[in-house]
C-alpha cells in the first residue's frame, strides 16, 4: 500500500534520499547496483509516479516535477521525477541518439561545445563559464554514452565521465523514460558527480566567492515572514544544475513539433523562458546575451562556423 497522509509523504521523502544518497554512494565506489528488467523499471517509473507526481499542489514547481538531491562526504547527486505531453514513442525515439543528445547538451549555458563520436560511443563536451568563451579557455570533459535498454515500454540512457572541471570526477548522468496513458511519458533523470579533497576545496572556494548568493530549489525551513529559505551549497549546485539539464530535454522535446529549421530557435527561446521561471535559482543572462552565445556555439559545435 502507498503511504497516505503528510506525515508518510516526509518519511518516503526521507528514505528516498537515503536511497539517493547511498546510490551515490555506489557509484562513487566503483559499484554496479543489480540490472533490473526493463519491465520492472518501468513499473518503477510508474509507482514513483503514483507517489510524487500526482501531488502537483504539494511541491513549489506546481505541476507534476519532482526534485530530490542528496550530498556524501565525497560527492552530491541530484534526482528529477516528470511527467512531460510526449508519446513515449516519439520521446524514446528522439532521446535515443549522441548526437541528439549533443543539442540537448548545448541548451545548457555551461556548455561551449558537443560533438558526438562518430562510432556513436561517446561525447567530446566542453564545459565553461555562463559567458561567451573560446574554447581553448573550457574544460573538454568525455562522456561515454550508452543505451543500457531500449524496448516499447522504456529507454534508459546512461552518459558518464571519469574527470570533470574542478577535480571533479565520476560524472553520471542517467535519463529513464517510460509510457504513460494519454499520450504521455514519465521522465526520470539523475545527475552526480564525485570529488576527492582537491575538487571539495575547489568546490568550496567557488561557493564561497563566485557562487555565493545561489541556492537550491529544497525549502529547508522559513523565515519569520514566511518566506522559505532554500538550501546552498553542495546540494543547492547539483540541484540547479540537473534542473537546467531537465529543462533542456523538456525543451529539446516541445521543439520538435516544429519544422527541422525552426527547432533550434524555439529550444533556445523554450530553455530560457523556462529557467527564468525560477529566477531565484537559474536567473544567469539576459535573453539576447544567451541567444547570440548559443547560436555560435551550435555553429561552431556543427563546424560551420569557427570562433574564438
Amino acid at each position: 500500500m502507498l503511504p497516505s497522509g503528510p506525515a508518510s509523504r516526509a518519511t518516503t521523502a526521507r528514505g528516498r534520499l537515503r536511497l539517493l544518497a547511498t546510490a551515490l554512494a555506489c557509484c562513487a565506489a566503483g559499484l554496479a547496483p543489480a540490472a533490473e528488467s526493463a519491465a520492472n523499471a518501468a513499473a518503477a517509473l510508474r509507482a514513483n509516479y503514483e507517489v510524487l507526481l500526482k501531488r502537483p499542489g504539494d511541491n513549489p514547481f506546481q505541476r507534476p516535477l519532482y526534485l530530490e538531491s542528496a550530498d556524501t562526504a565525497d560527492g552530491v547527486a541530484g534526482s528529477i521525477h516528470a511527467l512531460v505531453n510526449h508519446p513515449f514513442a516519439a520521446a524514446g525515439s528522439e532521446l535515443n541518439g549522441p548526437a541528439r543528445w549533443c543539442d540537448i547538451l548545448l541548451l545548457h549555458l555551461n556548455t561551449k561545445y558537443c560533438r558526438a563520436a562518430t562510432d556513436g560511443s561517446s561525447l567530446r563536451v566542453y564545459i565553461g563559464k555562463k559567458h561567451e568563451q573560446p574554447l581553448d579557455d573550457a574544460y573538454p570533459v568525455d562522456f561515454a554514452w550508452r543505451v543500457a535498454a531500449a524496448g516499447p515500454d522504456y529507454l534508459k540512457i546512461m552518459l558518464s565521465a571519469d574527470e570533470g572541471p574542478l577535480s571533479t570526477r565520476d560524472y553520471r548522468i542517467t535519463l529513464e523514460a517510460a509510457p504513460l496513458d494519454g499520450g504521455r511519458t514519465l521522465l526520470h533523470l539523475t545527475y552526480s558527480y564525485a570529488y576527492g579533497f582537491a575538487g571539495k576545496v575547489a568546490m568550496q572556494a567557488y561557493l564561497a566567492t563566485i557562487a555565493s548568493d545561489k541556492l537550491g530549489f529544497t525549502v529547508a525551513g522559513k523565515q519569520a515572514d514566511g518566506r522559505p529559505i532554500y538550501i546552498g551549497g553542495m546540494r543547492g549546485l547539483v540541484e540547479r544544475n540537473t534542473m537546467r539539464y531537465y529543462l533542456a530535454i523538456e525543451s529539446y522535446l516541445g521543439a520538435l513539433s516544429m519544422p527541422p529549421q525552426a527547432r533550434l530557435e524555439k529550444s533556445l527561446h523554450d530553455w530560457f523562458a523556462a529557467v527564468e521561471r525560477h529566477p531565484r535559482q537559474l536567473h544567469e543572462l539576459e535573453q539576447g546575451e544567451y541567444l547570440a552565445m548559443k547560436r555560435k556555439e551550435y555553429l561552431r559545435a556543427r563546424g560551420e562556423i569557427r570562433t574564438p
